[in-house]
């Protein structure tokens, strides 16, 4: 089994379901008593959120390969960034290391066209919607990618830093995903896929009528397919 490197704590509550769902894959596969080896490296989320907001991009950029360093420093052969957003600097991350960085927008392409969803709704933050660096990779693939409004936007995101990367699940919070999800539906979506790594914890399947691909889950799956050599 090859060492999974994790960059977790943006925020913890996720990076918690990252460690959940690799040693639960691991254990399904390999039998009741088995479980990850892996690393670690729970950044502070309170100097990346700022830096995040400030568009100091850079900044929050030398924290991430910082960790990134120091997991493959300590044995880790692959590198895990449990955090949608901040894989805006993937590139700069890749860059410092020499292990592979595994990118969390290549196994949801994967699950849209295996579900031959070509038209998907992205949930994100602001930064993840807005900007390209998440969707480009899910255009590459062949995809169509629509997000919310921009009045729609602001609900996602302020739930998200507001709510759920301090562990508050709310119904009427929930409610507001369920509506968002139908606009994106009536738009065309064939697929939502949860681009941010707490929504997860909001949204299950049985909260949409079309399906999810929890960027989470799917995540740590290829984090498992790489340490047990799929």
């Amino acid at each position: 089994m090859r060492t999974i490197g994790l960059i977790g704590g943006m925020s913890w509550e996720s990076s918690a379901e990252y460690y959940r769902l690799i040693n639960q894959q691991v254990r399904d596969r390999l039998g009741p008593l088995r479980s990850a080896q892996m690393l670690m490296y729970n950044v502070d989320f309170g100097p990346v959120e700022q830096a995040q907001h400030a568009g100091r991009w850079d900044d929050a950029a030398a924290i991430l390969v910082k960790a990134a360093r120091s997991l493959e420093a300590g044995g880790a052969e692959c590198v895990v960034l449990c955090t949608n957003t901040m894989h805006k600097v993937a590139e700069q991350i890749q860059a410092a290391i020499s292990i592979p960085f595994l990118h969390i927008a290549e196994p949801a392409a994967h699950a849209a066209l295996a579900i031959d969803a070509r038209t998907v709704g992205l949930l994100g933050t602001a930064f993840t919607m807005e900007q390209d660096f998440l969707k480009q990779r899910l255009i590459a693939q062949g995809l169509t990618v629509l997000v919310p409004d921009e009045a729609e936007r602001k609900e996602v995101h302020r739930i998200i830093y507001d709510e759920l990367c301090v562990g508050v699940i709310s119904e009427p919070s929930r409610q507001i995903y369920q509506r968002v999800i139908e606009s994106l539906t009536a738009r065309g979506a064939q697929a939502i896929i949860l681009g941010c790594t707490e929504i997860g914890m909001l949204i299950k399947p049985e909260h949409s009528a079309l399906p999810l691909l929890d960027t989470t889950e799917l995540h740590a799956q290829s984090a498992v397919a790489f340490a047990l050599g799929d």
